[in-house]
Order: structure tokens, then sequence, then C-alpha cells
């Protein structure tokens, strides 16, 4: 019987490396990042979503809740090595927002451009105040 040393730091150091490479594991959802902020006239919200195209990029509005989804799916590429660590993450993701009574969800506008998606949500015009007459009955 041969024995073979045993390195329990060698043994941990490949758990993380496989934990943390995403091997083995489907569909990862993960969550895009996003930044909102309120002008005057309307709120902005940046989603990072690099390497996807328009097209990939899916945006819902139903009953006042924004929805942002979409896929990033992995590029099959012929490598002779072995990755040690795989930190860009794929799968599919949803992110969805309560939009504030203020927002004009029908004319809400994105736009895509160096993998930041930029959606435009105008505030609805503030009713004015109006007068009404009392007239005295008759």
């Amino acid at each position: 019987m041969m024995l073979v040393r045993w390195d329990p730091f060698e043994e941990m150091n490949r758990l993380q490396d496989r934990f943390l490479s995403g091997r083995g594991l489907s569909k990862q959802a993960f969550q895009v990042a996003v930044d909102i902020r309120e002008e005057a006239d309307a709120f902005y919200v940046d989603a990072e979503v690099p390497g996807l195209a328009a097209d990939e990029v899916k945006v819902d509005v139903e009953k006042n809740v924004l929805t942002l989804s979409g896929e990033r799916r992995v590029e099959k590429e012929e490598t002779e090595g072995t990755y040690r660590r795989v930190e860009r993450q794929y799968g599919s993701f949803t992110r969805s927002f309560s939009l504030p009574e203020t927002v004009d969800a029908d004319d809400i506008s994105a736009d895509l451009k160096d993998g930041v998606l930029e959606l435009r949500l105008p505030k609805k015009e503030a009713p004015t105040p109006r007068k009404i007459s009392v007239k005295p009955s008759k």
C-alpha cells in the first residue's frame, strides 16, 4: 500500500478555486449593479450589463413595477490552459423596482451605451390646483 501525503491547505485552495470559478454550477443567477438618481424632471436608473447587446436585455413595466432581465451566456473558447479563477458572472438576471406614483410609466425610455443601460423615468406633471366656484342654490 502506498501512502499519499495529504495537505489540508492545498485541499482548501482547491475547493476555494472550484467554488469561486463557478465550475459545476448551471445558469447561476447574478444581480446586476444599479445606480438610481432623481433629478427635477425624471428618475434615472443606470444598470451595468457589460457584454450584452440591446436585444439581450428586456425592460418591462407592469402594475407600477419596472423589471430588468436578461442573460449573459458563457463564451466558449478553445484554450489550452486551466482556469484558476473565474470572476466574470454568467447566467440570467432579473431586477425589479416599484415605481413611485409620480413616474409616467408610458414614457419610459432605455438606452444602452458602453455596457451601461440607462433608463429615463420621466415624472408626471404635478396636478395644478384649480378653483371651483360655488353657486348659490335656487
